[in-house]
């Protein structure tokens, strides 16, 4: 019954054509029939996002890419490090916990839950406190999915500025991708190669932080669905492929709506136990702040 009413709730979103709708159905369906832990949705949030990715390259031409990234790639390589920087700064003054505070610089500056459980493990901290930060941190992302596209045409950003600053203020890949979707097919496409450009910054934090923690395990799983990214963008500027480039976009639309539901069922009644109410001012003040500097630095 659970599995019928998801997909349901996923079929009304593919309907509407709404990213905003098919994250808060995905967090009513959590909140309010609480599945399972381990059930279906949860578990294909993510590949249901990185599936969505893929697809979206194949309809991306190859020179618009390397233009978004030609212009746009430097100033996100100085927002990263500019914000990891502030974040242990203010970590500081509130006197937050120092591996707390590394978890919410990484996800605040490069790839949100992505980013701090990649570096959690090197960092050998408690389990809640990773997972205090995620809930956190993905509350603030279906917030962002919802506020960013009403912020952006108050300040009337052009699609391709309002995906650059999609990329940088915005913490995880699904929120970027949920907020620019709702914007339009240039702000996704934008927004979409310069995130995952910005993502690529785990690889130089993961040495980083196994250095400062004196860590010599530096694992680290390449994000092949990055590396895929690339290769479909090749091939849909490249390949004469039998099915449109509209009809592509389309289909990407439909995985990513999905994944976004999925993705919204994560947030759980137990995940907004863990929330700690320093951590969440601390986070959340962060998060208002890193706002007006990405809206600075690339708009």
């Amino acid at each position: 019954m659970l599995v019928f009413i998801g997909v349901s709730l996923i079929i009304f979103a593919w309907i509407t054509s709404s990213p905003i709708l098919a994250i808060m159905l995905g967090i009513g369906f959590s909140l309010v029939l609480q599945p399972p832990g381990n059930n279906i949705f949860k578990k294909s949030g993510t590949k249901l996002i990185q599936t969505g990715i893929i697809f979206l390259g194949l309809s991306i031409n190859l020179f618009d890419a390397i233009e978004i990234t030609q212009t746009y790639f430097f100033t996100i390589s100085i927002f990263v490090i500019v914000i990891f920087l502030l974040v242990l700064l203010v970590g500081k003054v509130f006197k937050i916990d120092k591996k707390f505070t590394f978890l919410v610089a990484a996800g605040s500056s490069i790839c949100g839950g992505t980013a701090m459980t990649a570096i959690s493990p090197l960092m050998k901290n408690q389990p809640s406190d990773l997972a205090a930060a995620i809930s956190i941190i993905f509350v603030l992302n279906a917030i962002g999915i919802v506020l960013f596209p009403i912020l952006g045409h108050w300040l009337n950003l052009s699609e391709m500025e309002f995906g650059a600053l999609a990329a940088t203020a915005l913490h995880d890949t699904s929120a970027v991708i949920g907020a620019s979707l709702a914007y339009g097919s240039t702000a996704l496409e934008t927004a979409t190669t310069l995130k995952l450009a910005r993502t690529l910054w785990i690889i130089p934090m993961v040495i980083f932080v196994s250095l400062w923690f004196k860590n010599n395990q530096r694992k680290f799983q390449v994000p092949v669905f990055i590396i895929l990214f690339i290769l479909a963008i090749f091939i849909g500027s490249n390949v004469a492929l039998p099915i449109p480039a509209e009809s592509i976009a389309i289909v990407s639309k439909y995985f990513l709506i999905s994944g976004l539901f999925c993705i919204g069922s994560q947030i759980t009644k137990e995940s907004l136990r863990l929330m700690d109410f320093k951590k969440v001012i601390f986070t959340t003040f962060l998060w208002i702040l890193i706002i007006p500097i990405a809206f600075l630095m690339v708009v």
